[in-house]
């Protein structure tokens, strides 16, 4: 009875200590790797210049063919862009492979205005048959939303510069074009850096150029170069 007993109390004694230990793995004490995985998480915002590899002058809903060739065109290839995301840390070195490279995974969303112009449209004779409008301000915009690995490089550092070796872009274009199509996917490449200036605020600098598969029969390539703000969390 007494071997039993000590027994007893011995698996008693393990099953506590397990107990505590997951319950302060629970509340955030341990264990340490939990802390890892989290710090370097950044939610962004993103500004500054952009430029069309190809305007889209001469299109039906663009500037409704220059008016049959008399009129002014719609082709304006630069611009300004604005966007937002996030950004989720995966591995602090590259699951163990590279000390003091991480991996982030970015979802982000951006918008860009390309240079405009007062000219006719789709609603202004006799661009159709049943055009009965004037000439407008035709926006020319588009839309882009983005999944990217992301790498960077120097962490525990205030200043951390990163690429992205390759990401998937889906496009939505406005104005359509002449065919109606209006969606588009593609890839990125981007690079960049980004120093700390208070605790977890952070500003960066960063380029990336767009290459997409022109599945709307117009050029969609473009390229991008800003700036933005960062806060960690």
């Amino acid at each position: 009875m007494t071997q039993g007993g000590t027994t007893s109390r011995s698996i008693g004694r393990c099953c506590a200590a397990v107990a505590i230990a997951v319950a302060l793995a629970v509340c955030g004490v341990l264990p340490a790797w939990a802390d890892d995985v989290t710090i370097g998480n950044r939610v962004f915002f993103r500004g500054g210049f952009a430029a069309l590899n190809s305007n889209r002058g001469n299109e039906l809903f663009t500037d409704g063919h220059s008016t049959l060739g008399t009129g002014p065109t719609n082709d304006g290839s630069t611009g300004y862009y604005v966007g937002a995301g996030t950004e989720l840390m995966l591995s602090h070195d590259v699951w163990g492979m590279m000390k003091n490279i991480a991996v982030l995974g970015e979802i982000g969303v951006e918008f860009k205005r390309w240079d405009s112009s007062t000219v006719a449209n789709s609603d202004t004779p006799p661009v159709t048959g049943v055009s009965t409008g004037g000439q407008s301000k035709v926006q020319m915009t588009m839309l882009t939303v983005n999944v990217s690995p992301k790498v960077k490089f120097m962490q525990g550092s205030d200043f951390q510069p990163w690429v992205i070796p390759v990401g998937m872009d889906f496009h939505v274009i406005s104005p359509p074009s002449n065919q109606t199509q209006y969606l588009d996917v593609g890839v990125q490449f981007g690079t960049g850096a980004e120093y700390r200036i208070w605790k977890e605020l952070w500003l960066g600098v960063d380029g990336r150029y767009h290459v997409a598969s022109n599945q709307t029969n117009t050029v969609n390539n473009y390229g991008t170069v800003g700036a933005y703000v960062a806060i960690g969390f």
